[in-house]
């Protein structure tokens, strides 16, 4: 048992040798949450469901460490953006613009959701309409309150 418990702490002491040292933040903490908020309405373009400032891909990091250059360069938020998008495309951005290149975006799912309730509506009165209308006769009824009266006194 004591063997297998300096095995264990031995294990995990290693674990520590191997770990990377945190990145280091901007030494102006005004920058660091501009940098914070700015990649947190991009996308990582390697993760693509990250943002990127949750992102731990390398390209991530050197986005990262970019908008960090372009803020201490004195660029505004609506220049940075700018730059990425002129860079890497509308894809950048979580909340692309509206324009004819991204209403298929915007308007796309709307579309499918309109197709869906349409198939759905016609699927339901093709069913309808291929259900027959019976009219039961006189003959029919008395069958079926014979049978209903036979299991009442079964049940009772």
């Amino acid at each position: 048992m004591r063997r297998i418990f300096l095995i264990a702490v031995c294990i995990f002491s290693l674990g520590s040798a191997f770990s990377k040292d945190a990145a280091p933040l901007a030494d102006d903490p005004v920058t660091e949450q501009r940098l914070i908020s700015i990649s947190e309405e991009m996308r990582c373009l390697v993760c693509q469901n990250e943002s990127l400032a949750g992102s731990r891909s390398d390209l991530a990091n050197d986005l990262r460490r970019e908008i960090r250059i372009l803020i201490q360069e004195g660029k505004s938020d609506d220049q940075i953006r700018s730059f990425m998008v002129e860079r890497y495309g509308d894809f950048v951005l979580y909340r692309p613009p509206v324009k004819p290149v991204t209403w298929l975006l915007w308007i796309g799912p709307f579309v499918i959701l309109g197709l869906g309730i349409a198939g759905l509506l016609m699927y339901l009165r093709r069913r309808n309409s291929s259900v027959p209308n019976v009219t039961l006769t006189e003959a029919d009824n008395q069958k079926i309150d014979a049978l209903l009266d036979a299991s009442d006194k079964k049940e009772g």
